[in-house]
């Protein structure tokens, strides 16, 4: 693979073990085995603040507390529930989830990687970090914090494949749900994008990058897993969408007030446009010359 060689549990990996119990962040979540909960955060958690998802899922889970729960609700409700999560698209597809978890497992998430891979909105990640943190299974996790951090271990940007390949190396058996999170933390706090605190990091004696001296171009840069920045939000065809769905939320929009709702008054074909893909996306239904949530009278 070139660079750093990436093992399991060595003493770099007993040392950021012991880093991490010292200095573990106190998340709701990680005082639960439950897989439905694990998964209501996982979801939650993608391309949203920690600190919000920490508000809001004790609030949601009550609301939700399985997945019979979620999938006994019209998908109007679970989008007005999500009010304020961004990436609305993603409450669409944990109500699906719920539903086909009901129909074709009972009501309990499968703890079996290619089952849960087969459930709808979850990605590699998600049911690697549901077999990890609920069923406490042998499975590392890659998401943005730890493809960084995977990457300049290896001194190189890492394929998909090569960065879940490190991580599977890395992983100590039988210490995922540990390992797991310890690799979380060091991502979010130590090993971040900008200025990453090398100082303070319990095994940069393992991390090829830092061994060069840190040179450009950081090998966490265009890596697999690594979040590249998004595009401007004002002004966007997602800030209308986002305009349209909150409106929604509210009661339905007639056809004569879609574009001034999605922002654009003076660009009607723009609204209607975007407002198709809002449809197709299963976030709106068009009928009657009015647009509203799906599910919703």
């Amino acid at each position: 693979m070139g660079g750093a060689a990436l093992t399991g549990p060595d003493p770099a990996g007993r040392d950021l073990l012991d880093w991490w119990e010292a200095r573990r962040r106190d998340l709701p979540w990680r005082r639960t085995r439950d897989p439905w909960a694990v998964l209501l955060c996982e979801v939650m958690a993608q391309q949203t603040q920690v600190a919000r998802v920490a508000e809001r899922w004790p609030v949601l889970l009550e609301r939700y507390p399985d997945p019979a729960a979620m999938a006994a609700a019209e998908p109007a409700e679970v989008l007005r529930d999500w009010a304020g999560l961004g990436y609305n698209r993603r409450a669409l597809n944990l109500h699906r989830c719920a539903v086909e978890v009901v129909v074709r497992h009972g009501g309990r998430l499968p703890d079996d990687l290619d089952a849960l891979l087969a459930l709808p909105g979850i990605g590699p990640y998600t049911a690697r970090a549901v077999l990890a943190f609920a069923f406490e299974r042998d499975a590392a996790i890659v998401d943005t914090n730890t493809a960084r951090v995977l990457a300049r271990w290896a001194g190189r940007a890492l394929t998909a494949r090569e960065a879940q390949a490190a991580a599977d190396a890395a992983l100590p058996s039988g210490r995922a749900w540990a390992w797991n999170q310890a690799m979380l933390d060091l991502g979010a706090g130590v090993c971040v994008r900008r200025r990453p605190r090398c100082g303070d990091c319990p095994v940069r004696d393992r991390c090829a990058w830092h061994a060069a001296g840190a040179p450009d171009p950081d090998p966490a840069d265009g890596s697999a897993g690594v979040s590249v920045a998004q595009p401007r939000f004002a002004g966007s065809d997602r800030e209308g969408r986002g305009r349209l769905v909150a409106a929604l939320r509210e009661g339905a929009v007639p056809d004569a007030e879609l574009a001034a709702t999605m922002g654009w008054p003076d660009d009607p074909d723009r609204a209607q446009r975007v407002a198709a893909r809002v449809v197709a996306d299963g976030l709106a239904v068009h009928e009657g010359g009015t647009y509203r949530l799906p599910g919703s009278p």
